[in-house]
């Protein structure tokens, strides 16, 4: 494990990629905070507050040096429908203060290491999985067409009953001119930023690719403002940020929670429970995805994760927040940006803090296009071929729950992508664990039975199988000594066989039975 003594101090030399890199998190955390908050039908600021609370309060007590917070699309429709349940944001947002309550419970109980049971196959493939979903769900986008909110991972948009493929398809049919050209030169600009000039000229590195691609689009756009106003893309596809004018309208902006009554409680619980369930999932998905693209090879703390996570989801209920996860589409920007430390998610939370605060005019002209020209490059990374040559290579046991798990988070959504990768991968170590547990040896009348490792129920039909092979008048021994753990389920079928063996006139002999 690589960890600095203080995990907030920035590694030698890493300061300025890490600020770097916040810059680029800042940037595409903006949009997907606001979409995720739209999608949820929460206000459009709770999804700020989110956001800078999972930069500001959560990182600091993370257990993991790259991850970043923020309101997840995988909580959008629990949140929607807990709001329509609860009657209220207000109300529900008790249900997010208890959920970050479960949280820490938790991860006190030291639960962060369920996440890892997740295969390494499978975690990959849900990385690649992601990388392609946020290209396909990007595109539209940078046509143009913005009826999918920013941030959705899922095929099927259940608010607009489209799907990522009939997104494309309509978008490619009515794309804007304007969001396309501002795209295509977004792109440009970060290709030939990260690929031409810094190579050439290292001392650049310090001004990330992706601000650039914002500034260009933003200036193209203001041309277009001036030059040809006809040709001004349509408010929904640049940047919304809510704006407050003085302290009464900033108050305005958060929500304070209202305190249930006994029949709200019963409501309540259970979706807090929910939240903090899915949450903390995502949770432990989005960090050891992390780690598994992490340059230093760092091990994340899955428990003390689990903890940051509840006592930012406690600060982001208690003042009108969304709540949060780890998640992967910032954690990865953050990681292809040259973030080394907390520092980078420390900052993004920072920028977005003073941004919001004093240039919420300014940030409302960035087109949507820019932004995702830059989720379109992480994508790319996430999804890179080489990935899928070197899981081809590595046999088909570590291939196939790769690829399903890539194709059901393209073709449904994360968690679905990992259960079904999980089932499979579940599958070749089960058949794995299963193979050459039982030898038999027999040489004319005597019969020799070995267990070669542990066996439990799934070695059941086998045994069953060899020891219906074993004839009468034979001497047989069951060597039991090379397992140090035989389950009640085999114990049974033994003891049924010794039971029988009498009349069929098996002379039977068990060595190293373990009681």
């Amino acid at each position: 494990m690589q960890q600095s003594s203080n995990p907030m101090s920035p590694e030698k030399g890493s300061t300025q990629r890490d600020l770097s890199a916040g810059i680029v998190i800042f940037l595409v955390a903006l949009p997907l905070c606001l979409g995720i908050a739209l999608a949820s039908g929460a206000p459009l600021f709770s999804g700020i507050i989110a956001g800078v609370v999972g930069g500001l309060i959560i990182t600091p007590l993370s257990g993991s040096p790259l991850s970043v917070s923020g309101p997840a699309a995988g909580l959008a429709v629990i949140i929607s429908d807990g709001i329509a349940t609860c009657g209220s944001f207000s109300l529900f947002s008790v249900a997010v203060i208890l959920a970050g309550a479960i949280q820490i419970i938790l991860g006190v109980l030291h639960l962060g290491r369920v996440g890892e049971l997740f295969p390494s196959s499978v975690i990959k493939g849900m990385l690649a999985g992601i990388g392609i979903v946020i290209v396909l769900k990007q595109i539209p986008h940078a046509l143009g067409r913005d009826t999918d909110y920013e941030g959705d991972l899922a095929f099927r948009n259940l608010f607009s009953g489209d799907n990522t493929a009939s997104e494309i398809a309509k978008a490619l049919q009515l794309f804007s001119f304007t969001a396309t050209c501002i795209a295509i030169g977004s792109l440009a600009a970060i290709l030939i930023w990260d690929k031409v000039l810094i190579p050439r000229f290292p001392s650049l590195r310090a001004i990330p690719s992706a601000l650039l691609a914002v500034i260009f689009g933003t200036a193209v756009h203001e041309l277009v403002r001036i030059i040809t106003p006809q040709n001004l893309l349509d408010p929904s596809h640049l940047v919304q940020l809510p704006i407050a004018s003085n302290l009464a309208e900033w108050r305005s902006l958060f929500t304070t929670p209202t305190i249930p009554s006994a029949h709200d409680l019963s409501t309540i619980f259970p979706l807090a429970i929910t939240i903090a369930v899915i949450a903390s999932l995502e949770t432990l998905l989005s960090v050891e995805a992390v780690d598994k693209i992490d340059p230093l090879k760092r091990i994340s703390n899955t428990s003390k994760e689990l903890i940051a996570q509840g006592v930012g989801n406690i600060t982001s209920g208690c003042i009108g927040g969304l709540p949060m996860t780890a998640v992967i589409v910032r954690s990865s920007a953050n990681v292809y940006a040259g973030g080394r430390t907390k520092l980078a998610a420390f900052s993004h939370g920072l920028f977005l803090l003073v941004a919001v605060i004093t240039i919420p005019s300014i940030l409302n002209r960035i087109p949507l296009a820019s932004l995702a020209a830059i989720l379109i490059m992480v994508g790319i990374k996430l999804a890179h071929p080489q990935l899928l040559i070197k899981m081809w290579k590595s046999g088909v046991e570590q291939f196939l729950p790769f690829i399903a798990t890539v194709l059901a988070v393209v073709f449904s959504d994360l968690l679905v992508g990992v259960l079904l990768g999980l089932c499979i991968g579940l599958f070749f170590v089960l058949r794995r664990h299963r193979a050459r547990a039982i030898a038999v040896v027999a040489v004319d009348n005597s019969w020799l039975i070995r267990f070669n490792k542990d066996l439990s129920f799934i070695h059941r039909s086998e045994l069953k199988e060899v020891l219906l092979q074993i004839p009468n008048n034979t001497s047989l021994l069951i060597d039991c000594s090379a397992a140090l753990y035989v389950d009640a389920d085999i114990r049974e079928l033994l003891d049924d066989f010794s039971a029988s063996a009498q009349f069929r006139e098996i002379a039977l002999e068990m060595r190293g039975v373990k009681n």
